[in-house]
Order: structure tokens, then C-alpha cells, then sequence
């Protein structure tokens, strides 16, 4: 299975005035197989955000590179971007400002019908969008304020079906909506990975989530990643501490009442990033090695960046507010 999405060495750095560098990410390789869903997890300000813009070509990297299908992603520009990477698409978080609320649903589906497709049949290609995603041809008619946030963001996805895309990046697309509408939209997404043979990269921050729908699962951590690996295994057996204490966030329904455990601190200001061990000022398992700064390395069929993954392996964290192992 060849890869369609390839991230080599990645970083994103931001400037900002009166601040010191951002370095929002650092050093990541990622790869997205067609017909395969791969996660990527971690707390609000980890850099997932920005490792998806860059990606997706909206923005330009810092260093290392990104492959789409064996070419690299050329960042938009003023010139039309390659037409081979219009099968490279993006879903936001928010479809409501995603959306042009001036111009009609139909209107915005047409901008990403491809060029071949001309006179009636492109008509019709709206309609079978819209139906695609379970809407109606009337809706093309209509504007995104007149609908309600699930259905905006099924909007959102037939926007980037209609380009006929290879790989789908969907940055935290469920976050907004109510339960109900998450589990149609998720489950709309995963149908149209499967019936087209798509990738997926999702992009959340809510592990339970990722864990339902994610053949891989990356773990990230201030700029890079920390843990990756089959999502069962990682869920089962997570070996890094911050992959352990994601973990035991999850709410779990057992016969004994137990509240989630709660990660202590939160994620440092990445334009002061620690020394060694990005995680180590929040890890109840620092010792004086972690000074140094570990590399992703095999641990029982995941990669983890972790001096004492292989000791800490068996000892479930439970990462507290006052920093306790229990």
C-alpha cells in the first residue's frame, strides 16, 4: 500500500512581534495511505492545527517538506495551484466560516467541479453531491445561514468531493456540532473512505473519537510527535507517559465509580520550549536522562519518543492535577 500523503521533517515557525520564535512544529514525518484513516491527537496548542494548513498547501513550511502522490505540495499562491493537487482537500473546523454566506450552496459546489465536466452535466453533478452526503438537490439553491451546523459541515464535505479528492485532511470537523450530528458526520466520512478508496488524516483532540475510526493514530506533543502506532495497540498499550495520560482522560463506564484522571499542567508556550524531554516538566516519570531529548524509536510495534518507554510500559499513568502517579 503506497503512501499518498508524505510529511518529511516538517517545521512551521511563526514570528510574531514582541514574541520569540513559535515553533508550532518541529521535526514531524507523517504518511496517509489511500483508503486509510490516520489520527492525529493532542491537546488545543500542540501544533495540529498548523501542521494541517501546512499540508494542505495554505500554507508554507518552515523546513522539510510535503508529498502528495510523489509532488510536493506547492503553498497557494496568487497562481492557480497544479491541477493534481485539487485532489488534495481540506475540511475546517467551523463549516459556517468555511462557507461563503453570500453565494448559494449550489454556487460554491460548482467552484470545485472540475473543468471537464461542462454544460448540464455539471448541474447534475451538484445534485449528486448533495446526495451524497445526504442532502437534497434542493439545497443547492439555498445559503449555508439557512441550515443548521451538521448540515453545514455535510455541505463542507460535498464542497470537497467535488473536486474528486485522493486524500481528505479534516481538522477537528466534529468539534462544533452536538452529538448526534458528530456521529453522522463521522460516519459519512469513514462511508466515503471506504466506498473511494480516499485517505484520511483527522485531526482531534478527542482520543475516544479517534479511537473508534483511525486504522493509525499519531500522538503529538508541542510541535512533534511523541507516540504512533496502530490505534488498538496505542490505545491498549500506550508506552509514552503523555499518550498514557490522554488515555486516562477517557471517561469509562465500570462498575466501580472513578472519575477521569486529569492532566497536570498545560502545554508550554512553544516560543520557550523546554530542553530535553519536551513533556518533561508535566511527567511524574522525569528522571536526569530526560535532560536530553529522545527520538521516536520501536517499542512492541509503536515508535515512541521516550527514554523509559520500554521500563514504563506496564505502569498505567495516571497523570493527576498535583502530579501523584496513582
Amino acid at each position: 500500500m503506497s503512501d499518498l500523503l508524505t510529511v518529511e521533517d516538517l517545521r512551521v515557525e511563526y514570528r510574531p512581534r514582541g514574541r520569540g520564535v513559535v515553533r508550532a512544529v518541529t521535526g514531524v514525518d507523517l504518511a496517509v495511505a489511500a483508503g486509510e484513516v490516520v489520527g492525529l491527537v493532542g491537546e488545543s496548542g500542540c501544533g495540529k492545527s498548523s501542521l494541517a494548513r501546512v499540508v494542505a498547501g495554505l500554507a508554507a513550511p518552515s523546513g522539510g517538506r510535503v508529498l502528495f502522490a510523489g509532488e510536493p505540495v506547492v503553498p497557494l499562491a496568487w497562481r492557480k495551484r497544479p491541477a493534481a493537487q485539487t485532489r488534495l482537500q481540506m475540511i475546517f473546523q467551523d463549516p459556517g466560516g468555511s462557507l461563503n454566506p453570500r453565494r448559494t450552496v449550489g454556487a460554491q459546489l460548482l467552484d470545485g467541479v472540475p473543468a471537464g465536466v461542462t454544460g448540464s452535466d455539471r448541474r447534475a453533478r451538484v445534485a449528486e453531491l448533495l446526495e451524497r452526503v445526504g442532502m437534497s438537490a434542493a439545497a443547492g439553491e439555498r445559503f449555508p445561514h439557512e441550515f443548521s451546523g451538521g448540515q453545514r459541515q455535510r455541505l463542507a464535505i460535498a464542497r470537497a468531493l467535488a473536486a474528486e479528492p485522493e486524500l481528505i485532511i479534516a481538522d477537528e470537523p466534529v468539534t462544533a456540532l452536538d452529538a448526534s450530528a458528530q456521529a453522522q458526520v463521522v460516519s459519512l466520512l469513514l462511508s466515503l473512505v471506504r466506498e473511494l478508496d480516499m485517505g484520511l488524516l483527522f485531526i482531534s483532540h478527542d482520543l475516544a473519537l479517534v479511537h473508534e475510526i483511525a486504522d493509525r493514530t499519531a500522538v503529538m506533543y508541542l510541535g512533534t510527535i511523541v507516540e504512533t502506532g496502530p490505534t488498538r495497540r496505542l490505545m491498549a498499550e500506550p508506552r509514552h507517559p503523555y499518550t498514557q495520560a490522554l488515555v486516562g482522560a477517557i471517561p469509562q463506564v465500570s462498575a466501580e465509580p472513578r472519575l477521569p484522571s486529569v492532566l497536570r499542567g498545560e502545554v508550554p508556550d512553544p516560543s520557550h520550549i523546554p530542553s530535553g524531554c519536551r513533556f518533561r516538566p508535566r511527567c511524574p516519570y522525569a528522571v536526569e536522562i530526560c535532560r536530553t531529548e529522545p527520538v521516536l524509536r520501536a517499542a512492541a510495534g509503536s515508535l515512541v519518543a521516550c527514554h523509559r518507554a520500554e521500563e514504563l510500559a506496564a505502569v498505567p499513568a495516571d497523570v493527576t492535577q498535583n502530579g501523584e502517579s496513582r
